[in-house]
């Protein structure tokens, strides 16, 4: 069910599920309830007993959101939250998960970083927002994610995503124009002096993962972080 799974922090949990979790997104064209039924099962697994896993309709955008009470999914490819549990889905975007202290406790965070969210700094808008709620001492898992000898795009779109964050500029094994996402997100977290704990393998290289690049009818795998206690 869990590809990687760690207590970080007294108390404090980061994980990614694999394939054996099975698809956690309503929006694949899978059966909903079955859907609904793994995301219990996974809730069950990390131990939350009646809480649950928020998740976020997710667009490809920077919009970060903060999660309070309400149970209704918001648009956005970030969430931050000062104690409920978060999820991020992905099937070669690259999940990151975000943990940091506040003097009223723990600030989680999540990103869904695709290329157009990598390119347009939601990254950076997420640890603004932890910030703003006052998280101090920020650190970063990245889940898996496509790599930059798998991820091939035309030379034009990496030249602009390139000029908007030079490391992601990469060559796929066969010699073709590629972005190195996974990459760009550690130089990003870098100049926002936010240390990566974690940083997964390529999804497309790794069958007991979801790829999109692999196998485009294909479920979503999550990113988690909570808190025990």
């Amino acid at each position: 069910m869990f590809w990687w799974r760690k207590e970080v922090r007294p108390g404090l949990w980061v994980a990614f599920t694999d394939a054996d979790a099975g698809n956690l997104a309503l929006h694949v064209g899978d059966d909903p309830d079955e859907v609904l039924v793994r995301r219990a099962r996974l809730e069950s697994a990390a131990g939350l007993g009646d809480r649950n896993f928020r998740y976020m309709s997710q667009v490809h955008g920077n919009t970060v959101c903060f999660v309070g009470e309400s149970p209704e999914p918001p648009t956005a490819d970030a969430m931050v939250s000062t104690g409920q549990p978060l999820a991020v889905m992905v099937a070669d975007c690259v999940p990151v998960v975000l943990a940091g202290e506040s003097a009223q406790g723990p600030v989680l965070g999540v990103a869904h970083a695709g290329r157009p969210g990598v390119a347009s700094g939601v990254v950076a808008a997420t640890v603004g927002e932890m910030r703003q709620r006052g998280a101090e001492d920020i650190k970063a898992w990245i889940g898996p994610s496509i790599c930059g000898k798998c991820y091939e795009v035309p030379g034009e779109l990496r030249a602009e995503v390139a000029a908007a964050v030079p490391g992601t500029w990469s060559v796929t094994s066969w010699g073709t124009p590629a972005l190195d996402l996974p990459a760009g997100v550690r130089a990003q977290l870098g100049d926002l002096a936010v240390p990566v704990e974690y940083s997964g393998e390529c999804t497309k290289d790794s069958p007991g993962l979801f790829s999109y690049r692999r196998q485009q009818q294909t479920g979503r795998f999550a990113g988690l972080v909570w808190t025990h206690g």
